[in-house]
């Protein structure tokens, strides 16, 4: 029996299920990473930030084991932070989203697709903790994003280049074509990045981009084409910037009620200088992840819309 043969839903549900398993998997590669002396493979069995026990079978159940224990560690009752039944909750809902997008039948697209959602998840939730793009997420996504386009062409089939440079008629993408084009969106993910950055250092003569942002651009643009690379960084921009207005309203408010509260008599100019430095320290690599995301699973939408 093929993927084509089953209930669309039995696919979906069972990949997120998988998705859901990953995600426990997930959540090791976050906590390692960014640590010196720790990989994904060593230390070899999982322990409690807090306490250092290590965990059986029974607290690693993904999701499950959260609830049941109601977020505490079995052993020294520490909290155990929402970040973990998140990422796995977020890692199985992704994965269903690619089989229901993709069609359970184009399995090599979805499942390539997974690949790449769950390797954004890390980078985002990463540099979130560490302001820091894990190199095992962005350049091992520069190797796998040509290979993988190699093998299934699929993933650029709705880059133009792609089908330009294709010698299949009416659209269609062949391997030549896919690859050539994941080299380009790496090239013009990298390129843009980079001009930007070193434009923003020489105007405000400080870093305006971090070379991690420009790595893990170049990689998602080797699976989106050069015109989806640029699509995402001009969605990320645009979230990152209404998120910017945010949490400068949000220090600029907290800032005049800790002001009120000790009986200071600090000016406005004095908030909105917290505000703006506040604003400033906003990772960028999370907004590109979701950029990337969004212009992988639903480019022909997104053409609508801007169309």
């Amino acid at each position: 029996m093929t993927f084509s043969e089953l209930p669309p839903g039995a696919v979906a549900v069972a990949w997120a299920l998988m998705g859901l398993m990953v995600g426990s998997f997930l959540n090791v590669c976050i906590y390692r990473l960014p640590l010196e002396g720790m990989s994904v493979r060593s230390p070899r069995r999982s322990h409690c930030p807090a306490c250092g026990t290590q965990l059986g079978w029974k607290e690693n159940i993904p999701l499950v084991s959260w609830i049941i224990q109601a977020g505490r560690c079995r052993a020294c009752s520490a909290w155990i932070s929402l970040r973990y039944p998140f990422v796995e909750a977020a890692n199985a809902g992704l994965w269903y989203m690619a089989v229901v997008l993709a069609g359970p039948a184009d399995w090599p697209l979805w499942f390539c697709w997974s690949v790449v959602l769950s390797g954004l998840l890390v980078a985002t939730m990463v540099d979130f903790d560490c302001f820091q793009i894990p190199d095992e997420v962005s350049l091992g996504g520069c190797v796998l994003a040509p290979l993988a386009c190699l093998l299934v062409p699929s993933l650029q089939g709705e880059t133009i280049l792609a089908q330009v440079l294709s010698e299949i008629p009416e659209g269609g993408v062949d391997r030549v074509g896919a690859l050539l084009a994941s080299f380009a969106g790496m090239g013009v993910g990298a390129g843009v990045l980079f001009l930007i950055g070193a434009l923003g250092k020489k105007l405000y003569g400080a870093e305006a981009m971090g070379l991690g942002d420009v790595k893990l651009l170049a990689a998602g643009g080797g699976f989106i084409g050069p015109g989806g690379a640029l699509a995402a960084l001009a969605l990320a921009a645009l979230v990152a910037s209404v998120f910017g207005l945010f949490n400068m309203l949000r220090f600029f408010i907290l800032s005049r009620s800790r002001a009120r509260g000790r009986g200071r008599s600090d000016g406005v100019g004095r908030s909105l200088r917290v505000a703006r430095l506040a604003g400033r320290y906003l990772p960028f690599g999370p907004f590109l992840g979701l950029g990337i995301g969004m212009v992988l699973l639903a480019w022909d939408d997104l053409n609508t819309l801007w169309i």
